[in-house]
């Protein structure tokens, strides 16, 4: 890894909002380096909810290594990047390399589409739990970690998700140092 970690955080149109934010938002206050890149381009994003987000780069201008390669879910975002042969590119470059990839929501169908992490454990949304069952040891867990790879459930699992990232490319102590000011969790009632 280098001096300061680096994460590439994917996004397309139909991408998961609060699973995006939340993970950039998390991972740059734990002091990593993250690049936000659109698969579609440059261009604004519309999320799954309406949210608009404009990526700092088109994935196609990527170069370079990064620690963590991210990917936040949402039905249509997680279909887009399952369909994308540079996606399957970068997913297999990660695995071969032995660095990290993180995905949350439906976006572990973007793994078994494009044929990487085959038996790991892994979580994912409910929604595409029938399609993933086969494809690693599914658990029910908010967020499993295997190997180099990290998954998560879905919106409400999304700071733990991002506080693991942190924890897992710096350390325990740098995750509660993030996690503290946060005031996560909070109860609700």
């Amino acid at each position: 890894m280098s001096a300061q970690p680096t994460a590439l955080v994917l996004l397309a149109q139909g991408s998961e909002e609060m699973e995006a934010v939340i993970s950039i938002d998390v991972l740059r206050r734990g002091g990593i380096e993250v690049t936000v890149a659109g698969l579609e381009g440059a261009i604004p994003i519309r999320c799954s909810r309406g949210v608009t987000i404009t990526p700092d780069v088109a994935l196609e201008s990527v170069d370079g290594e990064f620690d963590v390669l991210v990917l936040p879910g949402g039905a249509e975002g997680a279909k887009r990047f399952a369909a994308s042969s540079k996606v399957g590119e970068l997913l297999r470059q990660q695995e071969r390399s032995g660095r990290w990839v993180a995905a949350i929501c439906a976006a572990p169908v973007a793994l078994q589409a494009h044929g990487v992490f085959q038996g790991y454990q892994l979580t994912s949304h409910p929604s595409v739990k029938c399609e993933l069952e086969t494809w690693g040891d599914y658990s029910e867990h908010p967020v499993v970690a295997d190997r180099k790879l990290i998954t998560s459930r879905g919106p409400g699992t999304a700071f733990p998700f991002a506080l693991r990232i942190v924890g897992t490319l710096t350390n325990a102590q740098r995750m509660v140092e993030v996690r503290a000011p946060m005031m996560f969790p909070v109860q609700v009632s």
